[in-house]
């Protein structure tokens, strides 16, 4: 097993291990995706000013009706208004943004090829 774990780093298919750690026991109990447009001279600022958001987890420059989307976590609504009313709403270069409140996820597994076929 661990000869092929081995090969699969080196190949790169596998890039890092981790841990998956429950938000919602820790009290993150609010998620929410906020689409953001921005004035995309500023952008390396802007990006900069969002991860120095406490909640703030991810930041993906997208297509679509957004520049950015930005991926929060909150321990209350409140917590999260403030998120975004008061330190999103306040970086210069953002022109408008949009939240979207997580009410209920499910996700499935990626369907990755079996890696016995191209061992």
């Amino acid at each position: 097993m661990y000869s092929r774990i081995k090969r699969l780093v080196k190949r790169k298919l596998i890039e890092r291990f981790t841990i998956v750690v429950n938000d919602a026991e820790l009290g993150y109990n609010v998620k929410a995706l906020t689409g953001i447009n921005m004035d995309t001279k500023q952008r390396d600022h802007i990006i900069e000013e969002l991860f120095k958001i406490d909640g703030v987890r991810e930041v993906a420059e997208v297509t679509g009706r957004f520049d950015i989307l930005v991926t929060m976590y909150a321990k209350s609504l409140d917590q999260m208004h403030k998120m975004v009313s008061e330190k999103i709403g306040r970086i210069e270069g953002i022109q408008s943004s949009e939240s979207f409140i997580e009410m209920k996820s499910r996700a499935k597994a990626m369907p990755y090829k079996s890696l016995k076929d191209s061992d």
